[in-house]
Formats: C-alpha cells, structure tokens, sequence
C-alpha cells in the first residue's frame, strides 16, 4: 500500500498504529522529501527575479535535480515496506529449519538497502539545498535552513533503520562495510546541515 497517496493525517494515524509499515524507514523518506522540497521551493522563488539572473541557469538546473530526488525519496516510503516484507516472513521460520540462517541474513540485507538509499538521497539533497542557502532569494533563506535540517533528521533516522539490521547480520564483513558507508554519510552530511543551518541563523544575527 502507497501511503504517500493518503492524507497527511491519514499517514500518521497508519504510523502511530501497530501496522507493521509504515515505521521509521518510510518516515525518513517522507521527511527527508519534505526537506528537499524546502530547499526547492527556495529554487522556486529566485527564478525569474532579476536579482538572481546570474545564477538562474544554475538554480534551474538544480531544481530540476531535486524534482526527482523528491519523487525518488516518496518512492522509498513504500519501497522501505516491500523491502521489509522478506524479513517479517523470515521470522516467522521454525527456529529448527535449516534454511533459517540464510533466510534470515539474505532478507536483513534487503531490508537495510533501502533505508541506505535513503540516506544516499538525503546527501545529495543536502548539497543542493547548500547552494540554494547560498545563492537563492535571501528572503526564502529560511526555509533552506529548514530543508537542511528536515534532511539531516531524514539521514539520522534512516541510519538507524541500517543499524538494527547490520547488528543481527552474521557476516561481519558485510555488516561493517554498511556500517561504514552508513558512517560515512552521517560524518560528512550532518555536518553539512548543521553547517547551513547556522549559517542561516547567523544570517538572522542569531
């Protein structure tokens, strides 16, 4: 079921629930889709103003960018639950079944890939909301300052969604190297946000 085709108010009913998706994975997405649209809209407001001419073909394009990173990440909503669908089955194996091992580590690598896309999305979401915050209409100069913040929440939820999952695999290698990659964006990208979210505060004299 596409949650991103109910209400708002629907949506979050359907998370508070005990339904089994969606939950922080699909979350993620939809924020970090809201974040991205944040920044976006900053896009929106500088095009065609003449005091912005000079970068327009810049922001065009990266609008463009950020139109299909918000399509891609509200697609993740109900990628996180079919990709969690092998794993909720898997464990519902008899612990005697011989199959359950391998059942189980290929279902938790599944159900890690898209909250790691997830975040992948995030990243780059992030970087163009920092050149919106830097080149776009210094009078939506807010909202990039909240798009980064909505991405980086979306970063942090979804590497938490890697997290669980990573800790029950077997295969240790593979569990560090998402563990890493994880990491890495997490370093790099909340840094980033918190670095645009404060230059928009300082902006305010804050």
């Amino acid at each position: 079921m596409d949650m991103t085709m109910e209400t708002c108010r629907k949506f979050v009913e359907v998370l508070a629930s005990d339904a089994p998706a969606p939950g922080g994975g699909g979350a993620a997405a939809l924020v970090g889709a809201i974040g991205t649209a944040l920044g976006n809209m900053v896009g929106s407001l500088t095009v065609g103003k003449k005091k912005y001419a000079a970068v327009e073909e810049e922001i065009i394009a990266l609008k463009a960018k950020c139109d299909a990173l918000q399509t891609e990440l509200l697609n993740q909503v109900e990628m996180d639950e079919i990709n969690f669908l092998p794993l909720a089955k898997a464990y519902g194996i008899p612990k005697d079944d011989p199959t359950r091992d391998k059942v189980m580590e290929e279902a938790t690598i599944i159900a890690c890939s898209t909250p790691l896309h997830i975040m992948e999305l995030c990243c780059e979401a992030i970087d163009a909301i920092a050149v919106f915050a830097e080149k776009g209409s210094r009078l939506a100069v807010s909202d990039a300052g909240c798009g980064a913040v909505c991405c980086k929440a979306a970063l942090q939820a979804a590497s938490l969604n890697v997290f669980i999952n990573t800790k029950t695999l077997k295969n240790r290698d593979v569990a560090e190297e998402l563990n890493r990659k994880t990491n890495l964006m997490l370093n790099t990208y909340c840094q980033k946000a918190d670095e645009i979210f404060n230059e928009v505060k300082a902006g305010f004299g804050q």
